[in-house]
């Protein structure tokens, strides 16, 4: 059986020099035995920066869409609780489901997506995954959008949004509308900024 490759969505933690924790969504390339995986940063992006000066992290799965939404757009409020890692330099979200801690082995660097080659050191497993949700998915798929304002039209954007949101409406609870409704709010107040004169 060929051994193959899924995309994940999840959250990166990782640690400037100075100890400085950031938090990012990422959708590493996996296998299903997560014995491999591949991180693809934006060259631009502070988990580029910090996996080249201090090569280890921690990947997560996640259920909490707020968090997820929050990230995606770097306007984390309150920040989550975390735990050191005892396995890397870095740190562990105490709420993930689980958790890979990674050393990277090898980064390729010659396009805009970094490609960041890890190593699994350590994986833990904190609780149960919520379960399938398709307002969990949509809301997922709304951050996707939302950090794609710079390279998708807003009418392209638009037209995923209104598919999603009844996906929301039909099977999501508080937490998931809050969640949409943010990222909504977020990507809105970016377009008009965008039609403002500049002074």
């Amino acid at each position: 059986m060929v051994d193959e490759q899924l995309v994940i969505e999840g959250i990166v933690t990782t640690l400037n020099p100075q100890g400085e924790l950031n938090i990012a969504p990422m959708g590493p390339q996996v296998n299903r035995s997560y014995t491999r995986m591949r991180l693809r940063p934006f060259k631009t992006s502070q988990t580029y920066q910090n996996l080249c000066a201090c090569p280890e992290g921690v990947f997560h799965i996640v259920d909490d869409v707020v968090l997820l939404a929050q990230a995606a757009v770097g306007l984390i409020a309150p920040l989550p609780s975390v735990i050191p890692s005892d396995h890397v330099r870095g740190c562990i979200l105490s709420d993930a489901c689980r958790y890979f801690a990674f050393r990277v082995l090898h980064i390729d660097d010659s396009a805009d997506r970094a490609e960041v080659d890890v190593s699994i050191v350590y994986e833990g497993r904190q609780r149960d995954h919520f379960g399938f949700n398709r307002a969990m998915y949509a809301v997922v798929e709304a951050s996707i959008l939302a950090t794609r304002l710079k390279l998708l039209s807003q009418e392209q954007i638009e037209l995923e949004l209104v598919r999603l949101k009844p996906l929301v409406d039909k099977t999501g609870g508080e937490r998931e509308q809050a969640a949409f409704q943010f990222l909504l709010d977020h990507m809105a107040g970016h377009w008009i900024s965008m039609k403002e004169p500049r002074q």
